[in-house]
This record gives structure tokens, C-alpha cells and sequence, in this order.
């Protein structure tokens, strides 16, 4: 069995296996965050706005309040909740639409992440949205899945390694501190990407897709 297909058993079987990814991630995350440059309370925002959020420890850094929140890309896509469904499909068993009742009852998670749009803006939210580990799980993805690719009305599209996704480095988030998510900022959900640029942060997000290598 190959090492992502291990990484994936573990990753989506049982409570234990859950349990020991949370572990491994933790101590992967410290040993990551000790080569990064440390922000200290009371960094300015506009001071971040040419850095790569990939090199910076944000663990001291304040939240931005949502009314100083800059954006990019469309903020005016109107969505009907009552028509609107979450789909995953692709290298999966079975493959899911989920209303959005349905999406905000799974296991959430709650992260501090920054957003960096390069020369322009620098957010750092709080952020709350849904386990993509628990959302996968319904899906069952095969032993071929290696990446999720995430699409969002109008076409844009990303796409990122699976265990970025199981890790929680990656995820959708509905509320943003505290709040739920505005409509110019992505309602009713937008990726939010630990340690990527804001233009793979996209925003109205209505597919998912798993795919191969």
C-alpha cells in the first residue's frame, strides 16, 4: 500500500486513527512554525502586504476587525440557500450534495489564518468553518485521490494536495470572527488557505472535485 493510500486510511478511518493525525499534525505544525519569521503584537497590517504568508508566525498577531477587512476578486454574488447544495464528486465512493443546514452541523474547525493579497491587503480572521476530514469521510475517497480541487461559481478553480486538506491547512470556512460570512467576502463559503496568497483563497465555493496525482 503506497504512502499517501496509508496516510488517507488514517486519516479518514477510525476515532483513534483521528486522534494520532491530530498529533502528528501538531508536531509537524510547531516544527514548521520554528523556522518562520515571529510577528509581535502590534504589527501593522500594511507592513505584511509584500510578505509571503507561508515564512510568517502569526501567534501574536491581533485579529483585523471585519468592518477593516479588504477584499478581492467578486463581492456581489447573490446565492439562493434554498437551492444551493455543496457537491463532492469525483475520486470518491459516493459521491455527496449537502445543503448548507447540513454542511454547518459537520465537526467545524476554527483557525487564525492570514490573508495576504500581495501589494494590496493583509487580513488576519478567525475563522470557523467545516472539518473537510468529516465532509470527506461521507464522500469515501479511493485509493487513487491525491488532490481536492475546489470550484467556485464563475468557474475559478484551485487545487491542493489532499493532505493539506486532511490537516486542516486548508478548509471552508461560513463564519469569519465570529460572524457569519459576508456576502462580498464569499458567502456562504470561501476556502481558506494557511499559508497561500489570496488568490487561491476563492470565494462562493458550490464544488468539490477529488482527483488523482
Amino acid at each position: 500500500m503506497s504512502t499517501r493510500r496509508r496516510f488517507l486510511r488514517l486519516a479518514l478511518g477510525s476515532s483513534v486513527g483521528a486522534v494520532l493525525l491530530g498529533a502528528l499534525c501538531s508536531a509537524a505544525h510547531w516544527a514548521w512554525a520554528a523556522g518562520k519569521k515571529i510577528l509581535s503584537k502590534g504589527t501593522t497590517r500594511d507592513s505584511l502586504i509584500h510578505e509571503d504568508p507561508a515564512a510568517l508566525d502569526t501567534t501574536q498577531l491581533e485579529i483585523t476587525p471585519l468592518e477593516q477587512f479588504g477584499t478581492m476578486g467578486p463581492t456581489d454574488e447573490v446565492v439562493d440557500l434554498d437551492a444551493w447544495r455543496l457537491e463532492v464528486s469525483g475520486r470518491v465512493k459516493r459521491p455527496v450534495h449537502l445543503t448548507y443546514a447540513q454542511l454547518t452541523a459537520l465537526p467545524s474547525v476554527e483557525r487564525q489564518v492570514l490573508l495576504i493579497c500581495p501589494g494590496v491587503f493583509a487580513n488576519h480572521g478567525r475563522w470557523t468553518g467545516v472539518s473537510m476530514r468529516a465532509l470527506l469521510q461521507q464522500a469515501e475517497p479511493d485509493g487513487t485521490a491525491a488532490h481536492l480541487a475546489i470550484e467556485a461559481r464563475g468557474g475559478k478553480r484551485v487545487r491542493y494536495p489532499l493532505a493539506d486538506v486532511l490537516s486542516d491547512k486548508v478548509f471552508l470556512a461560513y463564519r469569519v470572527n465570529g460572524e457569519p460570512l459576508p456576502r462580498r467576502h464569499g458567502f456562504p463559503l470561501r476556502v481558506v488557505a494557511e499559508g497561500s496568497y489570496g488568490y487561491d483563497w476563492v470565494k462562493y465555493v458550490e464544488k468539490l472535485t477529488v482527483e488523482g496525482a
